[in-house]
């Protein structure tokens, strides 16, 4: 069994993405932006509708924008990485699982708690990821981080499948509507996320730090001091100066086709059930694709595999403005699913093998605050131009602003000794 050749601290460290990732699937990529559109805002325009799907992406990725420097400092001051994974992930478990009490209609309340469940999901994946170098170290660092990635598509596409199967058909489960088969996933999603949490915080010991553990206020002082300091600190490292604003455009366009997909196959007329269908096939292709796109990270370097992953994006956003059928969409699916979580994977293992010692928690508060901020900016920007060309299909294509440059700032960092 593949899991044997990892570790159990590394198995337990990966088994969060199993969990947190049902979140990533059946809410945020799923049934979310659709029950949204015609249930809690059926009295909103379809543009309107779409409109606040973006805007509550973008209010939850700007608020971990301005958090996440603060608190990846905080987190190396002592040993709390772990503390403020849970309290985030608890964040984000309750306001998923209180969708269940959310009235029809009230579509105000449901964008806020959205928008505070995203925050749980992405400030708790901070300190998720930056507890990766306590369970792995250079050599296996690469294979560990996809690892996580792909039990993340293992897990997240496992759950989502019941949940569709619920939708698709309640009557076999004893649920009223296909209403109710929604509200009933988003509960199991805040329940799922729970249970996978916990070999994470039974198993996994944060590396030792030289620093002590010292008073809040004072650890406040520090942490601020130190967001300070890691600003100056990457203008010294070009090489992750660089890698961070092309990863902020590329992920930018990444993370606004994972999060306003359905949104948009609904405006383009696709029915809810092609969609749901294509995004499993985007789990299910993507669990054996994030390994054996990791594996050759190491083989051929960062940039090749990289530049390959973000070519193929290049190419899926001109598809995707021309799509017409419900076979289309699974196409375009499938080939997502070989390439998003690769990158992702790649992405982070390149990152973490740039960065200073023992700043760790700190320099991924600003990795993730680049890819945050990302989503501030991108699901924005589709919706300007699709308004301004009245049309999806411009939005979607409009992505090549955010993918070209990524590339090009990509080939631009400096040489390393495995890109």
């Amino acid at each position: 069994m593949i899991l044997k050749k990892f570790k159990k601290d590394a198995v337990s460290w990966a088994f969060y993405d199993w969990g947190n990732s049902a979140f990533a699937t059946t809410v945020m990529a799923g049934f979310f932006p659709i029950f949204y559109k015609s249930y809690w805002a059926s009295d909103l325009s379809n543009l309107e509708s779409t409109a606040m799907v973006g805007y509550a992406n973008s209010v939850s990725g700007l608020m971990v924008v301005l958090i996440a420097p603060i608190l990846g400092a905080y987190a190396d001051i002592g040993t709390k990485r772990k503390k403020l994974l849970i309290s985030f992930a608890s964040l984000g478990i309750f306001c998923t699982a209180s969708f269940y009490l959310i009235p029809q209609g009230e579509w105000l309340i449901a964008a806020l708690l959205y928008a505070f469940a995203a925050v749980g999901f992405s400030g708790g994946n901070v300190f998720y990821d930056s507890l990766m170098t306590s369970v792995s170290n250079n050599e296996d660092r690469n294979i560990v981080s996809a690892l996580g990635y792909s039990l993340g598509y293992l897990g997240g596409g496992l759950l989502f499948l019941i949940n569709v199967i619920m939708f698709l058909n309640p009557e076999l489960f004893g649920i009223d509507s296909q209403s109710d088969a929604i509200l009933i996933s988003f509960l199991m999603v805040a329940i799922w996320w729970a249970i996978f949490s916990i070999p994470l915080m039974k198993n996994v010991k944060e590396s030792s730090h030289e620093k002590n553990e010292t008073r809040l206020l004072e650890a406040l002082k520090q942490s601020f001091k130190e967001v300070y300091q890691t600003l100056i600190e990457v203008r010294k490292y070009r090489n992750v100066a660089i890698f961070l604003l092309a990863y902020w455009f590329y992920m930018d366009g990444i993370d606004t086709i994972v999060r306003m997909a359905t949104a948009y196959g609904s405006d383009i007329g696709l029915e809810a059930s092609s969609m749901i269908i294509a995004l499993i096939l985007t789990q299910f292709v993507g669990f054996p694709s994030t390994l054996i796109f990791g594996h050759y990270a190491d083989k051929v370097g960062f940039k090749k595999i990289l530049s390959i992953g973000i070519l193929i994006y290049i190419l899926i956003s001109v598809f995707a403005s021309r799509i017409t059928t419900a076979t289309e969409f699974y196409i375009m699916a499938i080939v997502v699913g070989l390439v998003m979580g690769g990158i992702q994977s790649v992405s982070r293992a390149y990152f973490s093998s740039i960065i200073p010692k023992n700043k760790e928690a700190q320099f991924f508060g600003f990795y993730n605050l680049v890819g945050k901020s990302a989503v501030v900016a991108g699901p924005a920007l589709l919706a300007w131009i699709s308004m301004i060309f009245n049309t999806p299909r411009a939005g979607i294509l409009g992505l090549l602003i955010l993918f070209i440059p990524g590339l090009v700032l990509l080939w631009m960092v400096p040489k390393h000794q495995n890109s």
